[in-house]
């Protein structure tokens, strides 16, 4: 049966406490990195305060959803941080209690904070993205010569196109100014050039002035009866100054609901599935409409069935008429005639093909808009139990708490999330990649990472243990630590000075055997290597005899021993002789070319180490025996002056 004990009430109130912290942080975070998208939209424009509350309101509710996955690792990160770092995760331990038991109320309330997160996106969410992207539509409507762009012609002000080649910030002034006049009437049919300008709102906000200087106006003159008359009459006038008042509301008005209402971040699951049916009927009779035109354009026969057609293809194929003999029996004038009809045609084509493409590609780049907001809906919120189960083993792994490592771990472990879901987005809306592979890339890559760390922590394991893969770094490198002995502050016995020096002598006389016997300097055998070498146990003795002289020696009291000591190098027995221990590692290596060279060189490179170290063991094993020998001298003098 089911209880809740302590213990859970203890872990979900630490997790709780942080969780909120974490939450208006990264709520707060997300939503800086959002208003800098569109700082421009709010600088400047005289908002109300009113309108700045609903825009941050509906941003926040929209980022919502987002905030929590980071929230979740952050805060489970520092709760078994603080545990681990306080001893308390041991003591949870060592009283029966495995960490996945640790994890259950936790993991119950992450559950619950997915299904939250899930109801934001379909419920709550699309209002508030509806509602922000209609503020963000009204606030560009605003003041709109702050929003004028460089080098494109800007239609924000109705009936009326304008082009401006710079602008200066700083004074407001326009440079190369172009303005289409596009209403329709007769007065306003006009193209305008100006070197410069000024645009200014009026006080009621109801006009734009603009002040134009050293230009031009170009209007046509066409009227209803003449109209039919390839002789079109049109006005020329310079200025060096002019007025012009532009009708345009610039006060704030809330934009048409319906501008936005398609968008399909603006939709719920339901209604997503419900237009998806729709968009995918209406763009099959899209397909269908252009195959029938591309069919009567190809055959010029409007009702061809599918036997004609392919008969007509197999007429065109085996059609032997030479046309070149017939081009060539026209006039000149008749073959330019025939040569920019074929291109017209051929331009013509060309034309029409690319604004269907065009609209295509717009429709089902749509139709995969709305399938993407249809999975994240759910991979948002899986996303909340996989960042929990990342962030709890990692702090139960990494045993530290606050606010530092966990915070450059979840940074860490964010970015690679961001990274993929970002890409895997814009990878399925450009139809590169299939939709459900796209927003579930980021899943599939960090759920194997969550097993693992929930694998290794419930195992108690040492997952950053940076010692180790120091070790295994150097190892592989063919690095190696030099020895660090140093005087003893208590030494209970003194070193057995006459056995470690007959320790010693039999190790520089086994290395003077294995010289002779071994020649080092010689490049083995590559069969021998990587199919039939084994362990060099006369190195192995060597080195275990050595090594236990060491030990003994190092509780000696006389510096000169002690610094001869840190002279002996540590010998790798194994790395001399083969690659790996395993002998199908060595055959597999070995029949891999590029990677057995590899480690063909860094053997040798071992076997010319070892036999620098052989001598320098033997010349410090010289200069130990000869200072015991002094040391045995200076004691037997003494004993006898006693």
């Amino acid at each position: 049966m089911f209880r809740i004990k302590k213990l859970d009430i203890f872990i979900a109130k630490q997790f709780g406490l942080l969780f909120i912290g974490t939450l208006f942080i990264c709520q707060f975070v997300l939503m800086m990195q959002f208003l800098w998208r569109y700082v421009d939209e709010l600088i400047g424009k005289g908002l109300s305060l009113d309108v700045m509350a609903q825009f941050f309101w509906y941003m926040g509710l929209m980022l919502l959803p987002q905030a929590l996955p980071l929230a979740i690792l952050l805060s489970s990160l520092i709760v078994f941080g603080n545990l681990g770092e306080s001893s308390e995760l041991t003591a949870i331990k060592a009283a029966g209690i495995s960490l996945m038991q640790a994890f259950r109320p936790l993991i119950f309330i992450v559950i619950l904070i997915a299904g939250i997160s899930y109801y934001f996106q379909d419920n709550i969410g699309p209002r508030s993205n509806l509602h922000l992207q209609q503020l963000l539509i009204s606030m560009k409507q605003k003041s709109p010569e702050l929003e004028i762009p460089e080098g494109i012609f800007y239609d924000g002000i109705p009936g009326s196109n304008i082009y401006v080649q710079k602008k200066d910030l700083n004074t407001g002034m326009l440079y190369g100014i172009m303005i289409y006049r596009q209403t329709g009437s007769f007065e306003d049919q006009a193209i305008i050039l100006a070197d410069s300008g000024m645009m200014q709102s009026t006080e009621e906000k109801k006009h734009l002035v603009l002040n134009l200087y050293s230009g031009e106006w170009f209007e046509n003159m066409r009227s209803s009866d003449i109209a039919n008359s390839a002789n079109i009459p049109y006005r020329r006038e310079t200025f060096a100054s002019k007025r012009i008042v532009l009708d345009f509301d610039g006060g704030f008005n809330m934009a048409d609901m319906n501008d936005v209402a398609g968008d399909a971040r603006a939709k719920s699951l339901s209604t997503i599935l419900h237009d998806m049916d729709s968009i995918k009927e209406f763009n099959d009779s899209v397909g269908k409409a252009y195959y029938l035109d591309a069919k009567r354009y190809t055959f010029r026969q409007p009702s061809l069935s599918e036997q004609d057609s392919l008969k007509v293809v197999k007429a065109v194929a085996e059609d032997t008429t030479p046309y070149d003999s017939i081009y060539e029996q026209l006039k000149p004038g008749e073959q330019q005639m025939a040569v920019k009809s074929a291109l017209s045609s051929v331009q013509s084509a060309l034309t029409d093909m690319d604004m269907k493409l065009e609209y295509v590609s717009y429709l089902h780049r749509n139709y995969r808009r709305h399938q993407i907001e249809a999975y994240k809906k759910f991979t948002l919120a899986l996303s909340c139990l996989i960042f929990f189960f990342i962030g709890a083993p990692l702090g139960a792994i990494i045993r530290k708490g606050g606010l530092g490592v966990p915070v450059i771990v979840s940074v860490l472990v964010f970015i690679v999330y961001f990274i993929f879901d970002n890409s895997g987005m814009k990878m399925a809306r450009d139809g590169q990649w299939t939709v459900w592979f796209g927003q579930t890339i980021s899943t599939i890559v960090l759920t194997p990472i969550a097993i693992f760390f929930t694998y290794k922590a419930n195992r108690d394991s040492t997952v950053f243990n940076i010692d180790l893969y120091k070790s295994i770094f150097m190892r592989a490198l063919g690095l190696r630590e030099k020895r660090h002995i140093f005087r003893k502050e208590v030494i209970i016995e003194d070193p057995q000075y006459m056995k470690d020096v007959d320790m010693l002598q039999n190790v520089s006389q086994e290395i003077e055997a294995y010289s002779e016997n071994h020649k080092l300097l010689r490049w083995p055998n590559p069969i021998n290597v990587f199919f039939h070498a084994g362990d060099d146990h006369e190195i192995e003795h060597i080195n275990s005899v050595l090594e236990t002289a060491i030990e003994d020696l190092g509780y000696s009291r006389d510096k000169i021993i002690l610094a001869e000591l840190n002279n002996y190098p540590i010998i790798a027995v194994r790395a001399h002789t083969r690659p790996f221990r395993k002998k199908w590692l060595n055959v597999v290596t070995g029949l891999l070319l590029p990677i057995g060279a590899f480690f063909y060189i860094r053997m040798i490179r071992f076997r010319l180490r070892l036999y620098h170290d052989l001598r320098v063991i033997r010349h410090t094993s010289d200069k130990i025996i000869s200072r015991i020998q002094e040391l045995s001298i200076e004691k037997n003098s003494a004993t006898e002056l006693l």
